[in-house]
């Protein structure tokens, strides 16, 4: 049996960079609010937001958008390698990430009744 651990919200408050609620607010912001919003967070600690909102699934693209906000100086300084790819994702229009699906092009109908004239078949 594999061990397992349950995140609590005390574990997202630890690792959180600014409080729970003002992170409530930017979860639930509309895209164009979201520069209003990370306005008043100093710089350093939205480069720090950025990255743990990357680091989930779920909150990828907002932390990319929190990014965007950023100089490129700061992630870097304040998140590494992390904040150099972070900022240069930010520049460019985002894709969600497929995670490993795989999507097929729908495939052309084929109809076996095919045709009476085909093949030289007349009536």
């Amino acid at each position: 049996m594999i061990p397992t651990r349950s995140t609590s919200l005390n574990d997202l408050n630890a690792d959180c960079p600014v409080p729970l609620d003002t992170l409530g607010r930017l979860y639930r912001a509309e895209a164009e609010a979201l520069p209003g919003l990370v306005a008043g967070i100093p710089e350093r600690t939205r480069a720090r937001l950025a990255a743990f909102l990357y680091s989930r699934s779920h909150t990828h693209e907002l932390g990319l958008r929190v990014a965007a906000t950023c100089d490129e100086s700061v992630l870097k300084r304040e998140e590494g390698g992390l904040g150099e790819a972070i900022y240069a994702q930010s520049r460019q229009r985002y894709a969600r990430p497929t995670h490993g699906e795989v999507r097929f092009a729908p495939m052309k109908k084929i109809s076996l009744a095919g045709s009476r004239s085909a093949g030289g078949l007349s009536a």
